[in-house]
């Protein structure tokens, strides 16, 4: 009796001898290990090069005069790292009136009673036409 699979004369003829399937297996444990491998990789990367946090909060808006507004805010930050907030005036149709970056400083050390590095912030937008709210569009922490 032979070990090999031999089909039919009729089906032979018809389609060819089936050819001896390569095992699979080696190729499939390479492929699956470089590809965790690499999840791994990026994984690693992702980890340690994030960027220190900073978050904002929208307290307050006025309208100060003619194509100005005031927009008070606070930022959430690491006490030593410098950040920017592009602060936004908009108009009631959600069209931006009024944009403008502000630069924050690190904090002092002795500024304890705000608990954690938040400051509080008001900066004046020259603005196109009038606007109906303002507020922090972002916040990003600046590199040295």
């Amino acid at each position: 009796m032979s070990s090999s699979y031999a089909p039919p004369p009729r089906v032979a003829n018809r389609y060819g001898t089936p050819k001896p399937r390569k095992p699979l297996g080696r190729v499939r444990t390479l492929v699956v290990a470089v590809l965790l491998a690499a999840v791994a990789a990026v994984a690693a990367v992702a980890l340690t090069t994030g960027s220190p946090e900073v978050s904002s909060k929208d307290v307050g808006f006025a309208l100060i005069g003619d194509g100005r507004a005031s927009v008070d805010f606070e930022v959430t930050k690491d006490r030593a790292a410098t950040a920017q907030c592009a602060v936004q005036v908009l108009s009631e149709n959600y069209a931006v009136v009024g944009w403008t970056v502000v630069t924050i400083g690190p904090n002092s050390a002795d500024d304890g009673a705000n608990g954690g590095g938040t400051t509080a912030h008001r900066t004046d937008v020259r603005t196109d036409s009038p606007g109906v709210s303002g507020g922090v569009n972002a916040c990003w922490i600046v590199e040295d």
